[in-house]
C-alpha cells in the first residue's frame, strides 16, 4: 500500500487530498494559501514529509476539446518542480471536468475538494494491479 497526494494548483490557492493505493479512496487534506513560491514549496515540502507520498498526482488544465492553454503549462511546470525537488514519482491527470462536479458558491474555497476529485480520477484510470 502506498500513500498518494493530489494538488490542485492555481495561481493563488494550491488544494491538496490524500488517499491510499489500497483502499482507493480520496480525502481532502489542505489549502496552501501562501503568497511566495517559497511559502508554497515550504508548506508542499512538510506535507510531503509527513504523507510520505509513493505518488503524486497533479491536475492537468484542458480546453473541453483537449487543447492545451496557459494553466497547462504553469500546472506541467508544478508538477516538474515537485518532481525535481523532491524525487518521487508525478502523474499528470485531466481535470477537465472536475470543475463542473463542485459547485462552488461566492467566497467559498473548493481547491481541496478538487484535488480530492483529481486523486479519485487517478485511482480510478489506474490499475491497483
Amino acid at each position: 500500500m502506498s500513500t498518494v497526494i493530489a494538488f490542485d494548483f492555481g495561481l493563488k490557492r494550491i488544494g491538496v487530498a490524500v488517499g491510499n493505493s489500497l483502499l482507493r479512496q480520496a480525502t481532502p487534506l489542505a489549502l496552501i494559501d501562501e503568497p511566495t513560491n517559497e511559502g508554497k514549496f515550504k508548506a508542499i515540502g512538510a506535507l510531503l514529509d509527513a504523507w510520505q507520498p509513493g505518488t503524486v498526482a497533479v491536475g492537468l488544465p484542458l480546453h473541453p476539446d483537449g487543447a492545451e492553454h496557459e494553466m497547462t503549462v504553469r500546472c506541467r511546470r508544478f508538477a516538474n518542480q515537485i518532481h525535481g525537488r523532491y524525487g518521487l514519482p508525478t502523474v499528470l491527470v485531466d481535470e477537465r471536468y472536475t470543475s463542473a462536479v463542485l459547485s462552488q458558491q461566492r467566497g467559498q474555497h473548493v481547491d481541496s475538494e478538487a484535488a480530492a476529485l483529481i486523486l479519485q480520477q487517478y485511482f480510478d484510470q489506474h490499475d491497483p494491479s
